[in-house]
């Protein structure tokens, strides 16, 4: 069986249980299989998209069609005296009339999946947010640092969204879409420092991006106490997140309630765990302190219901980007210091390295 048709098999479920887990297999261990699964899903979600809409519009034109229009426009538009009057003693007749064909409509596009393909396309919210452009949004004692360090804007930017440490000698991860069409970008932690950033990797597909510092007044972030779960998670798990819906951190705790993310994404955890706009980029971490996912978006009708890309694709960026030699020597935390802490002083420790990113 050829690659695509193997694909198309496993996503419509059309797998016996051991070619599913065979499958499964092979997309953990093979990249470029993973990559080309997710997508050919995003080739037939747009597919399904375009059938649906030659649906809508060949039901819209049937309803049309059927409309007698000047009929209801001699019923309902009055033009003289006589036809208000007319008009006063047949209007309840014409409403009932204009009511139906509402229902039809309605009817119709209910039928044709109208409704439910749009609620489909905006079911997931991406966290990203629009930052305002007062100035005087920005605490005070932030707007003094700022002006006083060489070349960073003291206005808060186009977009924001949130990052956190990768390495201690400067690298951040965050969202793809967070630093999308960024002509410059910078990070800033919940003291009020800020530092200009490059963005040195992204990865559309798996929403990943990497950030590595470029600033003279820059030194070190020093040790990073989490490090990155190379395995899968366990629905029922609690989880945390730290991050900048707002100009202060903001702190989320939940569970992981699916092992699949939004439309049963396979390259996403389903967290339940309150998160907004601004939330894109930071770290989802476990109760060992263990960074599991990078947080991505959320249910926009189901509230509480969030989506985090897996920790695995985290690393797979960064193997990527060690592939370059200005890059090669990215070194990740490999101990970890939050495990048998409480969740209280797991924030305090991982606090200093969670940023606000401001996209320019």
């Amino acid at each position: 069986m050829e690659l695509t048709e193997r694909i198309e098999a496993y996503l419509n479920g059309e797998m016996s249980e051991s070619e599913f887990q065979a499958f499964e297999n092979l997309r953990a261990t093979n990249p470029a299989v993973d990559q080309q699964v997710v997508a050919h899903q995003a080739f037939l979600a747009s597919l399904d998209g375009y059938g649906r809409k030659k649906k809508l519009i060949s039901a819209m034109n049937a309803i049309h069609e059927t409309l007698d229009i000047h009929s209801i426009k001699a019923d309902v538009m009055p033009t003289s005296t006589l036809i208000k009057i007319l008009w006063n003693k047949y209007k309840v007749n014409a409403a009932i009339a204009a009511s139906v064909a509402i229902i039809a409509v309605y009817t119709s596009l209910f039928s044709t999946g109208y409704f439910s393909h749009n609620a489909t396309k905006s079911d997931m919210n991406l966290l990203r947010r629009e930052v305002k452009r007062e100035i005087g949004e920005v605490k005070k004692d932030q707007k003094e640092i700022m002006r006083n360090m060489e070349g960073v804007p003291v206005n808060p930017g186009r977009f924001g969204g949130t990052g956190f440490a990768l390495t201690s000698d400067g690298y951040v991860v965050t969202n793809s879409h967070v630093v999308k069409g960024a002509d410059s970008v910078y990070i800033q932690n919940y003291k009020g420092e800020a530092y200009k950033v490059d963005v040195v990797f992204e990865d559309a597909v798996y929403d990943v991006a990497i950030l590595r510092i470029n600033d003279t007044n820059f030194t070190s972030f020093g040790n990073i106490p989490y490090t990155f779960k190379k395995s899968l998670s366990d629905v029922s798990e609690d989880v945390f997140t730290v991050g900048f819906p707002k100009d202060d951190p903001v702190f989320g705790k939940g569970y992981l309630s699916s092992k699949t993310g939004f439309n049963g994404d396979t390259t996403e955890y389903q967290v339940d765990i309150s998160v907004n706009n601004g939330n894109s980029g930071g770290p989802l971490l476990d109760n060992k302190g263990n960074v599991i996912g990078v947080v991505k978006g959320k249910q926009s009708l189901a509230d509480g219901t969030g989506f985090a890309v897996k920790s695995k694709y985290v690393l797979a960026a960064i193997e990527s980007l060690k592939s370059s030699s200005q890059n090669s020597k990215i070194n990740i935390n490999k101990r970890n210091s939050l495990a048998g802490l409480s969740t209280v002083d797991q924030v305090k420790k991982v606090e200093d390295f969670i940023f606000l990113v401001k996209v320019y």
